[in-house]
């Protein structure tokens, strides 16, 4: 039986185990999350991240010593970033349209607010865009700063084709580094039932079925959001002729694995091997583009915090002035390219849209229990958005080559 088949079948169980256990046996759960499921995810999740640095860095350099040059890899990078831009700001968008259709912060009640939940001051726009370059590219690694890896590897990529055969023992070197970390990759998948299982488990579980019932509408609407902007993608692949059936075939062990581990970087080396092995990417492509969009490409981001905003608006009956509504749309568009590929990062991120929005942070409270439930989900949007925007780069280069070709 295929590995993703055997994830699927486990987020069935999981579901179904914390449904049991929340109903059958409620006084079991506090002891079996403690003493089994979270350390069984933590586990599963701590292994994941143990091959994503390695492969992510390696992959990367590889791919870049591929490319003829670095006018091309300035080429890959313009392009990429566009079809980013343009993608988020249609998640933005999408998430903030939804929430004023569907109003989820209207009529809800039997909430209570004691306590707010404390600001997390962030770094401004122009010191993250600073803080992308590594003092030490080695602390970079070893703290799995995947912005600052991707960085590092740029830079030693573009180094290596200027320094040209005195690179070769190197490039061996990362070759090995490579194959070594993809094979640990391989092992470790076969414990990804046991660990999908133990996070769905522990999420239904210990959040129960009572807090999604009190917020549906505003489940629905993240869910709705995402399935959407699915679609939309599934649409722009079939613009493309990039066979939308074929890609989700593809795609399907990293986007079950995102699903269960709610993590982008956990997903990551999955897709990368799904990409090239599965759909046929070009590895050039592959190694650059998906990494890259790991690190920054978050469209479920992008409608979880306008969506989020705006119920917050709606639970305190502001009044949604323009002035109001360009804040949410711009702080959720930067803070989505900024939000970390780990499980629950959207949450702490929800401080600073609200923070520059005017509007009261401790909202975040009400929603806190809930968002792993829509974690899931959210997640595998970032994945299809990232490896979409890749297939565009791959089909933006092809028509080049062919206009070339033909003048």
């Amino acid at each position: 039986m295929k590995i993703s088949t055997l994830i699927l079948a486990a987020l069935g169980l999981g579901i179904a185990f914390g449904i049991l256990l929340i109903y059958g046996f409620p006084e079991a759960i506090a002891f079996l999350d403690y003493y089994l499921l979270s350390p069984l995810g933590e586990a599963f999740l701590r292994l994941i991240q143990f091959v994503v640095v390695p492969i992510v860095f390696s992959s990367l350099i590889l791919g870049l010593t591929r490319i003829q040059n670095a006018t091309q890899v300035g080429r890959y990078a313009l392009k990429l970033i566009s079809s980013y831009a343009v993608t988020s700001a249609i998640a933005v968008g999408l998430g903030i349209f939804l929430a004023i259709v569907l109003q989820p912060g209207v009529g809800v009640t039997g909430f209570q607010i004691s306590e707010a939940t404390q600001v997390v001051q962030k770094q401004s726009l122009i010191d993250w865009l600073v803080s992308l370059i590594p003092v030490n590219p080695l602390e970079a690694l070893s703290t799995g700063n995947l912005l600052q890896t991707i960085f590092s590897a740029a830079l030693i990529g573009v180094a290596i084709q200027l320094v040209g055969d005195r690179a070769t023992n190197f490039v061996s070197l990362i070759e090995s580094v490579y194959f070594i970390f993809e094979k640990i990759l391989s092992l470790i998948l076969y414990t990804a039932p046991i660990g999908v299982f133990a996070l769905i488990s522990s999420a239904i579980a210990t959040q129960g079925l009572e807090l999604i019932l009190k917020l549906f509408i505003y489940v629905l609407g993240l869910c709705l959001g995402s399935t959407i902007m699915i679609g939309f993608y599934a649409l722009i692949l079939f613009i493309l002729k990039a066979k939308p059936v074929h890609f989700f075939q593809s795609f399907f062990p990293s986007l079950s694995l995102a699903f269960g581990t709610a993590s982008s970087n956990a997903a990551l080396p999955i897709a990368l091997q799904n990409a090239q092995e599965n759909y046929g990417m070009r590895e050039d492509i592959a190694s650059f583009a998906i990494p890259l969009g790991t690190a920054l490409k978050r469209d479920g981001s992008a409608i979880l915090q306008g969506f989020n905003a705006l119920f917050i608006a709606q639970l305190y009956q502001i009044p949604l002035t323009p002035s109001l509504m360009l804040a949410i749309a711009l702080s959720t568009f930067l803070v989505s390219f900024s939000t970390a590929g780990v499980p629950g990062a959207g949450i702490i991120m929800m401080t600073t849209v609200l923070s520059a929005a005017g509007l009261p942070v401790e909202g975040v409270a009400l929603v806190a229990g809930v968002d792993r439930l829509t974690d899931g989900l959210k997640t595998v949007l970032n994945v299809v958005s990232n490896t979409v925007n890749a297939v565009i780069l791959s089909h933006w280069e092809s028509t080049s080559l062919e206009q070339a070709a033909e003048q």
